[in-house]
């Protein structure tokens, strides 16, 4: 995670559990770049407190839209 918010608490927050739940799907650093992109992207978007909730939904959001859905 090589931005300004590498060391955000929220951020890193988000990455591990991003990383847990998309185990064997999406690669760490894919989660970590998606997630220090959708931080970037709230930036002055939002309210303070709603930040760690809306990191993480968005960060989802983004990640899960890359996953190719599988035929039955």
């Amino acid at each position: 995670m090589g931005n300004r918010h590498q060391h955000d608490p929220y951020c890193r927050e988000a990455v591990n559990e991003l990383t847990a739940e998309f185990r064997g799907r999406v690669p760490r650093t894919v989660v970590a770049r998606t997630v220090l992109d959708a931080r970037q992207d709230l930036e002055g978007q939002i309210q303070p407190e709603a930040l760690p909730e809306m990191l993480h939904r968005l960060a989802r959001y983004r990640i899960d839209a890359t996953i190719p859905v599988r035929a039955s």
